[in-house]
């Protein structure tokens, strides 16, 4: 029988066929794809030609097609719908195509023909484009060891595949504690003070458990409501200290030496190379540069924020004393007590908000904004197949109504799915050869199920997190690069998360607001009132968040601009880490690190830092929206080239041609009340 992940796919737009796929043919077509990758550079490596642009670079650039089918398809389900399988098939084929990487960098006579070209690149006639993509090219060898004596490129094979075998079971290890946590109510009174709608989704859970009462998990939708409004004091510790546990006890999901040697096999990884840490190999290849302009940049915005952030959190310790005689303020009563106070401060809650964002107002709401911005249209569609029934999937259209992108929404929790809200890609954007393929994107959320008496409906929080989903989306689905390589949200880390993070800006103006923020009973238009209350709130807290955020940004850099070889004991590194960034007492028998999924199993270390970097891009560069016009066309337009470009042009060099200057982190300290 065929394999369908072998096949081009005959389908609607190309996407792929999951309902003719299933999780056993993964590893066979995974096999077999490596093989097909490898053939196709053993062509180029065995052309007796002269090396050229065209039959070394762009002919690398166009190898591995079914290879990149098959992981595109495979990787985004191990995140969005697991399996057993599925897990299996990654610990099968991790090192292998670790081993596949390396055999491609650590190749001489390919790197020779590589090399060949970029020394003669001021010879030949190149795009700008082009000359990106032969840099890039080049420095992925020589920053992976293709200059290394043979004795090295081995060691360097070695701890590349143990690295990548790491990081897999440390995301599985925080998967499977996160989904084997329930907190089990059976008393009524334990549920006072929670909404509504938290309480049908914990009764709904437990009936989907064969439970009776009422199931609280660890799961965002679930843990968040708890930790906001439970008056259970006792009941909240036990969550919080719960969710602070996991992949930090003493069973086999302890991730507690998956980071010791991560981080160990890190830094002899980028000694191997010459570098001095970790850190300084990541950030050669960013807007920063170097770990010293990060840390600088950290602590500076440590010292403008922490004695604000302390005046926020005594703030709170009081009123919770005056309120409920709370002697001993601890993490889990900040955010019930910062609920509070924000409701007497500004006079209204996250509650009564949030009956004017059901999900689907709030999609229809960043699609009209994108209408308004870019001139993009999104017409849900039947004809493509989905990897779970909760997926919908769109099809974009341009502003000259002709086909650009396919949108997949994914947005509600379950046991295959990881926590958390990313985009991903199921195929990029390329127009080689004259061969346009359109990218098909993807979002996913972990927003609260529709119950029988509502829609699922967002807290604010959650609505800035599907429009920063969002605009890494519209970076994907606006590319228009000639290479995939280059294409959408390849950009340097510090980079990436602009759009997000610009995006998220909307959902504070009026303008914007008005055209999806309606009460899903009434249809009634958020009143200005409330869009007042919640421009005034905005900052609310501010220094807290920024501080927090900080101090994950500094642990990340702890980790990985240290040159000692041995991390003796992560609780004790973690605790020295955050002491300066501490605003509560430590938790015993909790660790942050063991679940840092963004550095330990995804791509953000050494580059935890660049959700701040971004934010100065972010509100400098939506600063010159709210001068001209927040739909403004022409900065619309200038905004549409800067995401079209992807990482073919120095982001620097983009953002000064979109704005007229560099970034002013004058308008992030304003936006924050830093200033």
């Amino acid at each position: 029988m065929k394999n369908p992940l072998l096949e081009q796919f005959n389908t609607p737009f190309e996407s792929i066929p999951f309902s003719k796929i299933k999780s056993e043919d993964y590893k066979p077509a995974f096999e077999e794809a490596v093989k097909m990758a490898r053939k196709e550079i053993q062509d180029i490596i065995e052309n007796k030609e002269k090396p050229s642009f065209e039959n070394t670079i762009e002919a690398m650039e166009l190898s591995g097609e079914i290879l990149n089918q098959t992981s595109h398809a495979f990787f985004n389900l191990l995140h969005a719908e697991t399996n057993e399988i599925l897990q299996e098939t990654a610990q099968y084929i991790s090192p292998i195509l670790s081993e596949f990487s390396n055999d491609i960098r650590l190749n001489p006579v390919l790197f020779e023909k590589i090399k060949k070209v970029f020394e003669e690149r001021n010879d030949i006639d190149l795009t700008t484009e082009q000359n990106r993509l032969l840099e890039k090219t080049y420095l992925s060898f020589a920053r992976n060891g293709a200059n290394l004596p043979d004795d090295k490129k081995e060691k360097l094979r070695s701890i590349d595949m143990k690295l990548s075998k790491l990081s897999l079971d440390f995301g599985n290890n925080v998967l499977a504690e996160t989904n084997d946590y329930v907190l089990h109510l059976t008393d009524e009174n334990d549920l006072k003070g929670l909404p509504d709608y938290a309480i049908e989704q914990a009764k709904k859970e437990a009936e989907s458990r064969n439970k009776d009462g009422w199931i609280i998990t660890l799961q965002a939708p679930s843990y968040v409501p708890f930790m906001t409004y439970a008056d259970n004091r006792e009941l909240r510790k036990e969550l919080s200290i719960a969710y602070g546990k996991r992949s930090f006890q003493d069973n086999e999901f302890n991730n507690e030496e998956i980071v010791k040697e991560i981080v160990k096999l890190r830094l002899e990884r980028a000694n191997l190379l010459g570098y001095k840490t970790h850190a300084d190999f990541v950030l050669e290849e960013s807007m920063a540069k170097s770990p010293e302009i990060v840390n600088e940049f950290l602590d500076d915005l440590l010292k403008k924020s922490k004695s604000f952030g302390v005046k926020e959190v005594e703030e709170l310790k009081a009123f919770a004393k005056e309120l409920d005689g709370i002697e001993d303020f601890q993490r889990w009563d900040h955010s019930y007590y910062a609920e509070k106070l924000k409701k007497e401060k500004f006079d209204f809650s996250e509650e009564e908000l949030k009956p004017y964002f059901s999900l689907d107002n709030v999609i229809k709401g960043v699609f009209t904004i994108s209408n308004k911005l870019f001139g993009l249209t999104f017409t849900e569609i039947s004809n493509v197949d989905k990897y779970h029934e909760d997926v919908k999937v769109y099809e974009v259209l341009d502003d000259k109504n002709e086909h650009l992108a396919l949108l997949y929404a994914d947005f509600f929790p379950r046991a295959g799915k990881k926590a958390g809200a990313w985009m991903t890609s199921f195929r990029g954007q390329s127009k080689l050869h004259g061969k346009q393929k359109r990218p098909h994107i993807s979002i996913v959320c972990n927003f609260t199920k529709p119950t029988d008496s509502k829609p699922s409906l967002l807290t604010f929080n959650e609505v800035t997190t599907l429009f920063h989903e969002f605009g890494h989306a519209l970076h994907g689905m606006l590319a228009n690069t000639v290479y995939q390589s280059l294409s959408g949200t390849n950009v340097y880390r510090d980079f990436v998360e602009l759009p997000s993070q610009f995006m998220e800006n909307f959902c504070f103006e009026r303008e914007a607001l008005e055209l999806f923020a309606k009460h899903y009973e009434t249809g009634e238009i958020i009143p200005q009132e409330l869009i007042d209350k919640v421009k005034k709130a905005s900052n609310y807290m501010e220094a807290y968040q920024t501080v927090r955020q900080l101090s994950f940004g500094i642990l990340d850099m702890a980790y990985h601009s240290q040159t000692d070889l041995e991390v003796d004991d992560v609780s004790q590194f973690e605790n020295k880490a955050f002491e300066p960034t501490d605003l509560y007492p430590i938790t015993e028998g909790t660790n942050m690190s063991v679940s840092f999924s963004h550095i330990f199993n995804g791509g953000y270390s050494s580059g935890y830092y660049s959700y701040k970097w971004s934010e100065v891009l972010d509100a400098d560069a939506f600063d010159y929206f709210k001068e001209n016009g927040i739909f403004n066309a022409e900065i619309a337009k200038k905004f549409k080239t800067l995401l079209e470009k992807g990482g073919s042009v120095d982001p620097m060099k983009l953002y000064k041609e979109f704005r007229g200057k560099e970034p002013n982190s004058q308008a992030l300290l304003k936006r924050a009340g830093l200033i």
